[in-house]
């Protein structure tokens, strides 16, 4: 699976777009940009969401890909990552029996 950074820059070069335009486009400075095509920072949830508006694709597709980057980003370096990971799924699902009363 590719990074958030990986797929915005890959659907920038796809449509022929310079880093320039796609900023102006959406009110990001170019630098901030060429950050988050380098995974070197990362969007928050609305912009990852206006990135697929622009780029018409399917916003779960960058959702995907940004929620897993954050959560790996955050787990990396931890021996119970895996572990958690699953603990975490028990508990989501947990969540959402709760609030479905």
């Amino acid at each position: 699976m590719n990074s958030l950074g990986t797929i915005l820059r890959e659907k920038r070069e796809t449509k022929g777009l310079l880093l320039r335009q796609v900023a102006a486009a959406l009110d990001l400075d170019t630098a901030l940009l060429s950050k988050f095509e380098r995974d070197e920072r990362q969007p928050n949830k609305e912009q990852v969401i206006a990135f697929a508006k622009f780029y018409n694709i399917d916003s779960n597709e960058l959702l995907l890909a940004w929620f897993s980057d954050k959560i790996a980003n955050e787990m990396q370096n931890e021996d119970l990552a895996k572990q958690a990971l699953k603990a975490a799924d028990k508990k989501i699902d947990l969540y959402k029996k709760k609030n479905k009363k």
